[in-house]
């Protein structure tokens, strides 16, 4: 087995939901070890979102493998300091818990610094350590709500939510790069830091085309469904055997062949009311009829067949069994078995292919499956994990 980037980097997370865990798992993809700090009992309450997995949760089992579940009641002394022995040998401590938990248990940037001079902290909040909404509680629809998202997202009747967990993820991405470019600075300067994402920044970034849009009051882009909300045609067209084409245009080359060999009208590309992205944008219904009838007289095989003649970009929309299913991932070999509490279950590998090592993908934790494990290692005896467990601590 090669070496991975972060082997030897030692992980702490008190964390729960997506944000925090999404960006955990992806640092131990790369090989770190990962302690996952659990509540006694039941842990993380993403573990009883639903039971799709064999009896295990859709969320918990995809963003929580290669990690090990340490169970502490952080409210008991005995437990604290537990996790404090662990920092003394921790390279990075991740946080999700609600505004200002961690620091009232003495686990914030400025409490931890002075004595551990090279861990990287990495909060995660829904909007910052600072500023009027600091404390507000935040889950992932309210920042898509907040962050603008839903605005922009839907059809013209009714705004909808992204149907993934699009907040969460985009702040558990930035965490994730803002810990391996912390672990790089550390390894110029020897010294840790201090992390602060805002899941209301992170979806923030994601809106940056809207918002330019948008700029200086202008009107914003309409909600247009499954559709380009500003450019045209780029969306899903019906086919003749009731199927549906996903195509997308990005230029005036691409109109005039489109126009020949995908709706066999040539003439049509010089039509004073399409021939400019802006001129088929404001006659989009006009023309939308004339590509379903064209669309109409053809199967969706025929349809992909003509685009792809012309080298327009398309896809099938695909539903979950669709991806499943996917021949290209299955083509790349993506697919891969991991261990779970409900048995082996199959999981994609991490996007990006490299050359000099293989992904970590290991098995999702049991709550509490490391506990004791840890504990030997810290210098508990039995009796001394027996002691913990009676009291609830662990």
């Amino acid at each position: 087995m090669t070496q991975r980037p972060l082997d030897g980097i030692t992980v702490i997370s008190l964390e729960h939901a997506i944000a925090a865990p999404f960006c955990t798992r992806q640092l131990a993809d790369l090989g770190a070890r990962v302690i996952k700090i659990e509540r006694p009992g039941a842990g993380d309450f993403a573990r009883a979102y639903d039971q799709r997995v064999n009896g295990e949760a859709s969320h918990f089992v995809w963003v929580n493998r290669s990690k090990e579940s340490l169970t502490l009641d952080l409210k008991q002394p005995e437990a604290l300091q537990v996790l404090q022995e662990l920092l003394k040998d921790a390279d990075v401590l991740v946080q999700n818990l609600a505004p200002g938990a961690a620091a009232r248990m003495g686990l914030g940037y400025d409490s931890l610094k002075d004595s551990h001079p090279r861990l990287i902290v990495c909060d995660i909040s829904g909007y910052g350590e600072d500023g009027p909404y600091r404390d507000k509680k935040a889950y992932d629809l309210l920042i898509q709500s907040e962050a603008g998202f839903l605005s922009v997202t839907g059809t013209p009747d009714e705004p909808c939510k992204a149907g993934n967990s699009v907040a969460d993820i985009a702040a558990g991405m930035y965490a994730y790069s803002s810990v391996l470019a912390a672990l790089l600075q550390r390894g110029r300067t020897g010294q840790g830091g201090h992390i602060d994402v805002s899941m209301l920044e992170a979806l923030g970034e994601w809106m940056g085309y809207p918002m330019y849009y948008a700029y200086q009051g202008a009107t914003p882009p309409p909600r247009s469904a499954a559709a380009h909300a500003t450019i045209y045609p780029y969306g899903p067209f019906k086919a003749g055997d009731g199927g549906t084409v996903m195509l997308g245009l990005q230029n005036e080359r691409e109109w005039k062949v489109f126009c020949a060999v995908v709706l066999r009208d040539a003439a049509l590309a010089t039509d004073p009311r399409f021939d400019s992205n802006a001129r088929r944008n404001e006659h989009r219904e006009a023309l939308k009829a004339l590509i379903l009838t064209a669309f109409g007289a053809l199967s969706s095989a025929e349809v992909l067949a003509r685009l792809d003649e012309a080298q327009i970009a398309n896809a099938r929309m695909n539903d979950m069994a669709g991806l499943w299913a996917h021949p290209q991932l299955q083509a790349r070999e993506r697919w891969r078995e991991v261990g779970s509490p409900a048995g082996t279950i199959p999981a994609l590998l991490p996007p990006g292919r490299h050359s000099s090592f293989d992904y970590r993908m290991e098995a999702v934790p049991a709550v509490g499956q490391h506990t004791e494990a840890i504990l030997h290692r810290l210098g508990r005896s039995q009796a001394d994990i027996a002691a913990l467990r009676e009291r609830g601590a662990i």
